[in-house]
C-alpha cells in the first residue's frame, strides 16, 4: 500500500512538472519563435496604439467603413464567448435578424445581390475576414461617403485580398480592419 502511494504522488509530481510547466513552456517558447504576430495576438498599431488583431474580427457601424460579417459572440465580436448561436434555419429570432440585415442592405445597394457572407455570422463569431464579393457590395457606399471613386476603393480592396493559403486551402478572403485602416491612410474620412 505504501508503495502504491509513494508511486501515485510521484508520477502526480512528475506528470504536474511535466505537462504543467515545461510543456506549456515549450509551446509558448516555439511560438514566440516561429510565429511571433500570431502567438502575440496579431495585434496592429497605428500611431504607438494598439487598434485591433488582423487575427479578431470587430464591428465597425459607421458609413464610411467596410462592415465586418454579422458576430453571434457575445454582444458582438465579444472573444469572451465566442461561437455561433445555434438558431436553426427556422427560428424566427434568426430570420427575424437576417430579414433585417437584407432589407438594410437593399436600401444601401438597391438590385445587388446580398453576398450571403454580409448577412450570416461564422462558426465562431470572430471571423475578421469578409469575401471579395462582400467587399465588392460595400463599395458603392464606401466611394459615396468618403467622396472617393468605385475603381479607387476597388483598387484598395484588390490589394487587400489574400489568395487561397497554399493556392489550395480556404477561400480568397479580405482583412476588414486592415482594409479600413488604409482607406483612412489612402483617403481620410471627411
Amino acid at each position: 500500500m505504501k508503495q502504491n502511494l509513494r508511486i501515485a504522488i510521484l508520477m502526480t509530481l512528475v506528470t504536474t512538472v511535466l505537462f504543467g510547466l515545461l510543456y506549456p513552456l515549450a509551446v509558448t517558447a516555439l511560438g514566440q519563435l516561429f510565429f511571433p504576430a500570431q502567438a502575440n495576438g496579431g495585434l496592429i498599431a497605428k500611431g504607438g496604439q494598439i487598434v485591433g488583431s488582423h487575427l479578431v474580427g470587430q464591428p465597425f457601424s459607421s458609413a464610411g467603413y467596410f462592415r465586418s460579417r454579422p458576430s453571434a459572440a457575445g454582444s458582438g465580436y465579444d472573444s469572451t464567448s465566442s461561437g455561433g448561436s445555434n438558431l436553426g434555419p427556422t427560428n424566427h429570432q434568426l430570420m427575424d435578424r437576417i430579414k433585417s440585415d437584407v432589407e438594410g442592405l437593399h436600401a444601401e445597394n438597391p438590385g445587388a445581390a446580398i453576398p450571403v457572407d454580409l448577412v450570416t455570422t461564422s462558426g465562431s463569431g470572430l471571423d475578421p475576414d469578409i469575401s471579395p464579393a462582400a467587399a465588392e457590395f460595400q463599395i458603392p457606399r464606401i466611394a459615396r461617403e468618403r467622396g472617393m471613386g468605385e475603381a479607387e476603393v476597388r483598387a484598395l480592396v484588390a490589394k487587400h485580398t489574400l489568395g487561397r493559403q497554399f493556392g489550395l486551402l480556404g477561400e480568397p478572403r479580405v482583412n476588414v480592419l486592415e482594409l479600413n485602416l488604409d482607406l483612412d491612410a489612402a483617403h481620410p474620412k471627411r
